[in-house]
């Protein structure tokens, strides 16, 4: 089974980009995540049987509380990608990090290059095969004002199931 763990970003931030992926389809054909607006933690990867993570992402979440992070404005990895850059606030990072080391234990969660501590957060907008509308597509967003206050209070994991991703369990935080 193919599995991937995120933080959904909800509120009104988590609204607007989830809106504004539906405009930007409509508006300009570029299609988006079948998952909702989230920042991912580890990439798509396959197991049989997440007992063990499951028990790991429940052990940490009764442990830790919720950290503060902003979305302020977008950016884009190339011209495949445009997303929402988060500006996640230091104890966020922190508790990102130790999420990390926790689920880097578990023997099929691997961490290539970009994933892991070092990564850049970010909330996608656009990322399928948008290179031939690029520059429509972020002259289109770059004007639209972004700025939200949000709280990294899930870890959410989604399994691939009849061709979309399917909420499998949300973690939730302490407050």
């Amino acid at each position: 089974m193919r599995y991937v763990i995120v933080s959904v970003v909800k509120g009104p931030a988590g609204n607007f980009n989830n809106n504004l992926r539906k405009e930007v389809f409509r508006e300009l054909g570029a299609k988006s995540s079948k998952l909702p607006a989230h920042f991912t933690i580890k990439a798509p990867f396959e197991a049989d049987d997440i007992s063990d993570l499951d028990s790991v992402l429940k052990d940490f979440s009764s442990k830790n509380k919720s950290e503060k992070y902003k979305i302020k404005g977008y950016d884009h990895f190339d011209n495949r990608v445009v997303y929402m850059k988060v500006n996640m606030s230091k104890e966020g990072k922190a508790l990102h990090d130790r999420l990390i080391d926790e689920i880097a234990k578990i023997p099929y969660i691997n961490f290539k290059k970009g994933e892991g501590k070092n990564k850049v957060f970010h909330v996608t907008i656009s990322s399928k095969k948008i290179q031939k509308i690029f520059d429509e597509l972020w002259d289109y967003v770059r004007v639209i004002p972004c700025d939200f206050e949000c709280d990294f209070d899930n870890i959410t994991v989604f399994k691939w199931e009849n061709n979309t991703w399917a909420l499998h369990r949300e973690y939730l935080l302490n407050r």
